[in-house]
């Protein structure tokens, strides 16, 4: 059976690989995307201080780091039996607007948007920023940086650091704001909300006035009809720090709604040989395999999954955009994979004008900012991280020590989904074994759509670490590779 590698895969946080196997015709039999990294940071957490895990587990990734941080703070909050106050909780969701305004534009402009701006069959070299700013323009790559600068400086001012932030406290933060931190942070929120509208003007002008990506997004290869999960508000709207847990069927209905801290009893995490990755799914329905459909328990996170699990956005003019987004794409739940990026610039306007209200709150400015806490426990902490649903789960023993953790992070909840999105993909697109980089490019566009973080996925180990190393010579050819299993 003969075999088409992609490796590495590209524009992803992370490292990976698409195997794709096809058959005597040249059509794909299967294809497999692999993760050859492993983090395992639940392991190394044992017998850590509690209060430590909100700074170790932000360094499991460089690009969510806010998001392990406040999972890690909330989780600790249950531990620790302590309810923060309202400023300070309001404190952390501003912070955490930020985070989400410098991690989607990074995604969309620098990683999956060059896709549709530059074009699927461009030369992989133009598949960058540079590319879209040489399709778009030197100012447009001005206002890319600027407002992603925007969102890093919001987490730095409230966090104390842009990247790895330090305020995460049980019962609490460590630091409020100051009169003229309002005044930047307002400034700035301000212009993140135009720099939002331009960025769906921008969806518009590229994408859906060209016939053929509406036709890709709308294509089979691309459409998965899954399970969709995200925390939602008391009114069923997406909600990126705190709610319910909402998971939606195909036909939009609600089948289960639970508290983060129930999770084990909705949840199970499936184990396959040839990933580090587990395979999250819905106890209620059950494991079947990569299998999508209703009697597959199978979900989907992130941007698309979490519109599609709520009735709505909390802004306005988010919530336009909500509307405008099902009445284009023929109503809910929407299953395209590519439609994930339409999604994701939805939620940056939400963003933008969540923090836009927060930091106009009276309440912002609040010195009552910690609540003391009680004998440590068992919590568990969720919040929505820019790519999907984050679950930290802690045991603390009596003398503040980490027993155990567990860790359900956004691209493990969509490992069976992007597996499968994946192998869809290159079912389509190669036939009669043709194959050429756009066609390559095309199949890797349908993991890229769920903008994936591998580096926080991969913790299963079963039993060693299976490695395979490849010898090259000094023609790039294999001289030699060595398995040890």
């Amino acid at each position: 059976m003969k075999a088409v590698t992609i490796d590495p895969i590209t524009r992803l946080e992370g490292h990976g690989k698409i195997s794709v196997f096809l058959d005597s015709d040249g059509n794909v039999d299967n294809a497999y995307l692999q993760i050859p990294e492993l983090r395992g940071f639940e392991r190394f957490c044992q017998g850590r201080r509690a209060e430590d895990m909100p700074q170790i587990t932000s360094r499991i990734c460089g690009v969510c780091p806010v998001a392990h941080h406040f999972a890690s703070t909330k989780a600790l909050d249950a531990c620790f039996h302590v309810e923060p106050p309202s400023a300070a909780k309001k404190l952390r969701e501003l912070m955490y607007m930020g985070y989400v305004i410098y991690d989607h534009i990074l995604h969309f402009y620098f990683l999956g948007g060059p896709d549709f701006v530059v074009g699927p069959d461009a030369p992989a070299s133009q598949h960058n920023i540079l590319g879209v700013i040489d399709k778009a323009g030197l100012d447009v790559g001005r206002e890319v940086i600027k407002h992603r600068a925007y969102g890093q400086r919001i987490t730095a001012i409230l966090g104390g650091k842009a990247t790895h932030p330090v305020c995460g406290l049980p019962g609490g933060v460590s630091k409020g704001l100051a009169k003229e931190e309002v005044q930047e942070i307002k400034d700035m929120v301000r212009s993140c909300v135009d720099f939002a509208k331009f960025s769906l003007k921008l969806f518009d002008d590229v994408v859906l006035k060209n016939r053929d990506y509406v036709d890709m997004i709308k294509s089979d290869p691309y459409n998965l009809e899954t399970y969709n999960m995200g925390l939602v508000d008391a009114h069923n709207k997406v909600n990126f720090y705190d709610g319910i847990v909402r998971v939606t069927d195909q036909n939009a209905e609600e089948t289960l709604r639970f508290s983060g801290k129930d999770y084990t009893d909705y949840i199970s995490e499936h184990v396959e040989p040839w990933s580090y990755m587990k395979f999250p799914y819905l106890k209620k329905i059950g494991w079947r395999g990569l299998k999508d459909g209703k009697t597959s328990g199978v979900y989907r996170v992130g941007p698309l999954g979490r519109l599609n699990a709520a009735d709505g956005m909390a802004t306005s003019l988010a919530d336009k955009e909500y509307k405008r987004f099902y009445e284009t794409l023929g109503g809910k739940p929407v299953n395209s994979t590519l439609a994930y990026h339409w999604a994701r610039l939805i939620e940056l306007l939400y963003a933008a004008e969540r923090a836009t209200e927060l930091i106009n709150d009276p309440d912002i400015t609040s010195k009552h900012i910690r609540n003391p806490v009680g004998e440590p426990g068992e919590g568990v902490g969720v919040v929505e991280a820019a790519r999907g649903t984050l679950i930290h789960h802690y045991e603390v023993d009596k003398n503040g020590l980490i027993e155990k953790a567990n860790l359900i992070v956004a691209t493990t909840n969509n490992a069976g989904a992007i597996t499968m999105s994946v192998r869809d993909a290159a079912r389509g697109m190669i036939k009669k074994g043709v194959v050429n980089n756009g066609i390559l490019n095309r199949i890797e566009m349908a993991f890229r759509a769920y903008d994936p973080c591998f580096a926080c996925a991969t913790h299963t180990l079963p039993g060693g670490m299976p490695l395979e190393l490849n010898i090259y010579d000094k023609n790039k050819k294999i001289y030699k590779t060595i398995k040890n299993f």
